[in-house]
């Protein structure tokens, strides 16, 4: 098997858009754009369920996209931000010297969503669990795995909405949604859509983005030690620059899909109406066209074509969120010594992306 980020850069040397078994592939920087930022065209009703407000267009999407924008607006979460970095450099300092990136990211992953949410600790065992299990069956690409795994996180969301929910949760509970020119309850099913929206890819996608951090400062010292310095500084904004550097590099987040609702032609090819497409974001953040050498560094020259928190109206409502959590994350790495990989660290397969596993070990800093 190949790793999404080879199969990406293979792919996109051939063309920028591609047709097999039935479905489009859009590779290119500039294809991805288009098609993000052209919801008229390319609809993302592609969902038989309910996705809230991913597989929304037009105004419906608009009026839910305005209650999601409300609860993860800057001044919701910017003040979280210091019990992120207390839980990071908690589970830091639990690690030891020898450690799996990976299960660093999982536990960051999970206890900052729940301190978030207000989610009960009781249920951290069984969200690492289900980590383990999504990422197990996202791996094996058999549709009815990742279904059963899909619902059964559905399955823990809504026993801890019949819980006693946290401060957050509860205020999305009570919250509503315009409807006709007025105001209605959120139902328990959207309720539940926006909160497996949150994390169940979150999770995950947390945990690999961790992973790929801690490979990047185990492999570039010097950036490391840069980076260090930001930090020792309080240069907060070149750690997020920073970030979102390397996951372009390695993007994690692979894939979104579209639906055309007309024919169109898209870097020359000719796609009917009502194809899937695929918007591979991995590729598409490695794009030479846009970025000449992609594993080249340069936060600040390639952040104008970064495209890892997407484009368009669907651009992620999460990522002051994410950029938070991953702050939290690099910072506890950067003040727990300098890494190192303790053997070889193990590609996932695509469709997933990453890495399955990050072996790092903390060696004496360097002067």
């Amino acid at each position: 098997m190949t790793d999404a980020r080879t199969l990406g850069d293979r792919s996109l040397a051939r063309c920028p858009v591609s047709h097999d078994s039935g479905s489009w592939t859009v590779w290119g920087n500039e294809e991805a754009r288009r098609v993000a930022e052209d919801p008229a065209t390319f609809s993302s009703r592609v969902s038989r369920h309910l996705s809230v407000p991913n597989g929304m267009d037009g105004d419906e999407h608009r009026r839910f996209r305005a209650v999601i924008d409300r609860h993860l607006s800057d001044d919701a979460i910017r003040p979280l931000y210091p019990e992120f970095e207390r839980i990071a450099l908690d589970v830091d300092a639990t690690m030891g010297d020898s450690f799996d990136a990976n299960v660093f990211g999982s536990l960051v992953a999970v206890r900052c969503q729940s301190s978030w949410l207000g989610w009960d600790e009781s249920y951290e065992d069984e969200l690492l669990a289900w980590i383990s299990e999504n990422q197990a069956a996202t791996r094996s690409g058999v549709y009815a795995r990742t279904a059963a795994v899909a619902e059964q996180f559905e399955s823990i969301v809504r026993r801890i909405v019949a819980d006693t929910p946290g401060a957050a949760t509860a205020a999305l509970m009570a919250d509503t949604v315009e409807e006709d020119g007025a105001q209605r309850p959120l139902t328990p099913a959207e309720i539940v859509s926006i909160l497996r929206n949150w994390t169940a890819g979150d999770l995950g996608s947390i945990t690999y983005s961790i992973g790929i951090v801690a490979h990047f400062l185990a492999t570039h010292h010097a950036i490391a030690g840069d980076l260090r310095r930001s930090d020792e500084e309080g240069g907060t904004r070149a750690l997020d620059m920073a970030l979102d550097e390397i996951l372009r590099i390695d993007d994690p987040f692979l894939t979104n899909r579209r639906r055309t609702t007309a024919d169109v032609t898209l870097a020359g090819q000719d796609i009917p109406a009502d194809s899937l497409v695929h918007i591979h974001w991995t590729a598409a953040n490695r794009d030479p066209r846009a970025f000449g050498d992609p594993d080249a560094y340069d936060p600040v020259g390639n952040a104008p074509r970064n495209l890892v928190y997407g484009a368009g109206p669907h651009v992620c409502p999460g990522r002051t969120l994410s950029t938070l959590e991953l702050r939290a994350a690099l910072v506890a790495l950067l003040r727990g010594g300098d890494l190192t990989l303790n053997g070889v660290a193990a590609r996932e397969e695509a469709p997933a992306g990453g890495y399955s596993s990050v072996p790092v070990r903390r060696v004496p800093r360097r002067p």
